[in-house]
This record gives structure tokens, C-alpha cells and sequence, in this order.
């Protein structure tokens, strides 16, 4: 009866929006027709409502969107612009709106929103979402958000809180499905039949011991296609990668994808499972992580067109501050040869080629070093089989090089000097391929970020060995 009454709901919802001429079809039209929503036209109607103080005519136009549209319409605009619609369409700024917000952005509408409103979107959230949307706001507004959530809420989300940054226990979620194993295949698919409080989505059942240590996970599609009366310790499988709370959220993503995880247990340091890791939430950990690694080794800091420029000033002149420092460096060397590049022009025509090509020698070996860091690929037990690996890429690196460069040198310039370049480029690019090792590998051993500061360092070495070498062997072999 119940299966009828919902098709006799279905069919009548059908026919009247048939007669209405099916107004849920022209709005989704509208919403999509060659990107219409989101164009200047529109959005300067937002803008103008905002500027007049019209609260209602901005909301009647952000209504209809689509909750993505709303979380794009949101970064067009700038920070006042921005909070000045989220007051306005507070009841609209759903979990679904802010799950595509832009960090930064997010941070800025959960500022500009009430307490109690950021409460609501976070009750509606996962624990380990409803963490990401307050982790960041000052202590007096993160304290007056967890005070409008219910008790149960807040506890979780504090205890997320509790634990450091980027670790599995931060970002892990508390909504996972967990039995004895003394149940049988029966009994599971009736517990999840009839369980109330269960996760909206889950892709494994958990098994713990009576002190709710993890012994092993059911697959959903193996307990489909399992006899009822089977013990659950006679199929479920024992053998299972776990998480430690205070893993690295780098480490998470290793672990995924060396072992090829779907999800996977988070355990505290007793061994209690206190949550999961979801292949959805390491998909954002990777593509972060590498993100964060190309930033940072460019010394862009967050490198979002969002962040303060407050902050995007700090994050980027320190490094090139500091790049002004080994610049020096190069230009000390290049003075101490200033007499031989006035006797002959063609040094200092030719010395930028031989740094130049180290620096890309160096960047090149130093973004596989970075990688293989990250990845765990490089470590003590292989650093010198890798470091040799890259010496002996440099030497064939440098040498195809130094015959090109050589050869055009001496049949522009003079043979010696086709030789003396020559030399230094095999010479530069080795240092290079040393330098892009050991300058990440030594950042790493000193339990600092590799990718940060590493290309500062390798630019210098190799800028530096590039004009000595070339410079000194000229004047060593008499060029000039």
C-alpha cells in the first residue's frame, strides 16, 4: 500500500506539473542554458541590488540558482559585496553552498553570518566538514558556534578540534558503521535495515572487539551476496590497513594510494576505532597537498586570488627577499671576474647560458626529489642509490649539452673557448643534479616542508657554480 500511495504521489506531482507547463523543467533551463546564470549582466544586477540596499530584489535573484551557482556567484564579488548578499540570503547558504565555497571565501561568510545560522549549516554537514567550516574563525566566533549546536554535535565536532591540523583524527569522520562480530550476515543486513542513526553513506561495515578495537571490515557487496546464516567472522576480511588519529594527512594519502583504499579505519593510541578515512576526502587531500607543493616551491604562499593581500604580501616577499640575498651572491662572483669580462665581450654573452641551463637542471632533478619525498619513494635507506641515479642523468644531461654549446661556441667564438664552455656546462649541471638532491633532502632531514625553500637554494648554487666555473676556467686556460 505504502508503494502505491508513492506512486499515486509521484503520478499526480507528474500530471500537475504538466498542466503548470512543467515549471521545474524552465527553471532548470534557465539555471543551465548556455551558462546564462553567471554573466556579467547578472551579476551586475546582484551588484546594483546590493549597492541600493535591496535585500529582497538580491535574494529574488540568487533564489533560483543552483547551490553551486550561488558559491560561484559569491567569490565573483568582492568582501563586502559578499557578506552584504549572505546577510541577505541567510535561509540560502546551505551545507551544498558551502561545501564549493573557496576556502577564504567560506572563512568570510562564516564571519559575516550569525552564530546561529553557521550552527544550522553545520549541523547539516558531516563532523569532518562541519570541522573544516569553523576550524578557522577567530576562538569568540568559533565558541558562540558551538554553543547554538546541541550537545551531541558539539561534542564531536570538539573533540575533531582536539586534534593537530592535517592529521587523519582533524579530518577523519565520526559517522561510520561499527558491529560485533558475533553477528551473523543475518543479523548485520537487519541491523542495517533497521538502524536509525546510521551514516547516509558508507561503503564498509566495521567489526570491533568488545573493547571496540577494529578485527576486520565487511564490503556492502559481500554481505549482499553472502547466506544469512554465515558467521560474520567467517567472511569478513581481517586483514585491514588503519590510520593512526595523529597520521599526517600527506601520509593518509600515501596510504591510499599505495594500497588501493576505498576507505579505512582511524584508530586513537589505545587502538579504538574512533572514525574513517573516505577515498572522497583523500581525493581533496591529494589534489591539496600537490597544489600547496607547487605553491610553495615557487614561494607563492596560498596562491589564491582570494587570500588578503595582507597575507599574500607576507607569504611572497620573505622569499624574495631572500632570493635578493643569493642573487648577490651570483654578483659577487661575476665582480671578482669583472677584469676579464671587460679584456673579452663573449663571456659575458656567454656566462647567463651556463647558469641558466644549471638552474633547470636543478629544478627539474629538484621537483622529482621533492616528489619522491612526498610520496615516500625517497628515504635514508635509499638516498645514495638515488643521489647516484640523478649524478649519472646530470653527467649525460650535461654532456649532451656541453658538445651543443661547445660547438657553436667555437665556430662563433674560438675553440678554447668552446671548450672552456663546454667544461663548465658538464660541470654546472652536475652541481645541479647534486644541489636538486640534497638541498630537499636535507630540508626533510631537518623536519622542514622540502618544497619551500628548496628552489631559493638550488637557483643560488647553481647561478654561483655556473659564473665560477665558466669564468674561472676561462681565466685559469687563458681566454683572456
Amino acid at each position: 500500500m505504502a508503494d502505491e500511495a508513492l506512486l499515486e504521489k509521484d503520478v499526480t506531482d507528474e500530471d500537475a506539473a504538466d498542466e503548470a507547463g512543467r515549471p521545474d523543467d524552465r527553471i532548470d533551463d534557465e539555471r543551465h542554458d548556455e551558462d546564462n546564470i553567471l554573466k556579467p549582466e547578472f551579476v551586475n544586477k546582484v551588484e546594483d541590488a546590493l549597492e541600493d540596499g535591496d535585500s529582497e530584489r538580491a535574494y529574488e535573484l540568487v533564489e533560483p540558482l543552483h547551490p553551486a551557482d550561488v558559491a560561484d556567484l559569491l567569490e565573483l564579488l568582492d568582501r563586502e559585496e559578499r557578506r552584504q548578499l549572505a546577510a541577505a540570503i541567510t535561509d540560502l547558504m546551505t551545507s551544498e553552498v558551502v561545501a564549493e565555497l573557496n576556502d577564504f571565501v567560506r572563512d568570510d561568510m562564516m564571519e559575516a553570518l550569525p552564530a546561529a545560522s553557521v550552527a544550522q549549516i553545520a549541523e547539516q554537514l558531516e563532523t569532518d566538514d562541519a570541522v573544516q567550516l569553523i576550524e578557522d574563525l577567530d576562538e569568540e566566533d568559533r565558541q558562540a558556534i558551538l554553543a547554538e549546536l546541541d550537545d551531541e554535535d558539539r561534542i564531536a565536532i570538539e573533540s575533531a578540534l582536539s586534534y593537530p591540523e592535517e592529521t587523519a583524527g582533524r579530518l577523519m569522520s565520526r559517522e561510520f558503521v561499527a558491529v560485533p562480530e558475533h553477528l551473523t550476515v543475518g543479523g548485520l543486513i537487519d541491523f542495517l535495515r533497521e538502524g536509525r542513526d546510521l551514516p547516509n553513506d558508507f561503503l564498509e561495515v566495521f567489526v570491533v572487539d568488545e573493547k571496540h578495537h577494529p578485527v576486520g571490515t565487511c564490503a556492502l557487496s559481500w554481505i549482499l551476496r553472502t547466506p544469512r546464516a554465515i558467521a560474520l567472522a567467517d567472511v569478513m576480511k581481517r586483514d585491514q590497513t588503519l590510520i593512526p588519529a595523529m597520521l599526517d594527512q600527506e601520509e593518509v594519502g600515501n596510504m591510499f594510494q599505495k594500497y588501493a583504499l576505498v576507505s579505512a579505519a582511524v584508530i586513537d593510541e589505545s587502538g579504538r576505532l574512533v572514525g574513517q578515512m573516505t577515498v572522497d576526502d583523500v581525493v581533496h587531500i591529494i589534489a591539496e597537498e600537490a597544489g600547496e607543493d607547487a605553491l610553495l616551491m615557487s614561494g607563492a604562499g596560498e596562491g589564491d586570488i582570494n587570500e588578503p593581500i595582507r597575507d599574500a604580501y607576507s607569504a611572497r616577499v620573505r622569499w624574495l627577499v631572500a632570493n635578493l640575498g643569493t642573487a648577490l651572491v651570483a654578483s659577487g662572483i661575476i665582480y671578482l671576474f669583472g677584469a676579464a669580462i671587460e679584456q673579452l665581450v663573449a663571456l659575458a654573452v656567454l656566462m647567463p647560458i651556463v647558469a641558466s641551463i644549471g638552474g633547470n637542471a636543478g629544478t627539474q632533478t629538484m621537483a622529482v626529489t621533492v616528489r619522491a619525498i612526498a610520496m615516500n619513494q625517497l628515504t635514508r635507506s635509499n638516498t645514495r642509490r638515488i643521489l647516484w641515479r640523478e649524478m649519472r642523468v646530470a653527467l649525460l644531461n650535461g654532456v649532451t649539452i656541453a658538445v651543443l654549446i661547445g660547438l657553436g661556441t667555437a665556430a662563433i667564438f674560438t675553440p678554447l673557448l668552446g671548450g672552456v664552455i663546454a667544461a663548465a656546462m658538464v660541470v654546472n649541471v652536475m652541481v645541479a643534479g647534486l644541489a636538486g638532491v640534497l638541498v630537499p633532502v636535507i630540508f626533510d632531514r631537518l623536519d622542514q616542508d622540502p618544497a619551500v625553500a628548496s628552489s631559493v637554494f638550488v637557483t643560488m648554487i647553481t647561478d654561483s657554480m655556473g659564473f665560477f666555473a665558466f669564468l674561472g676556467l676561462a681565466v685559469a686556460v687563458g681566454v683572456v
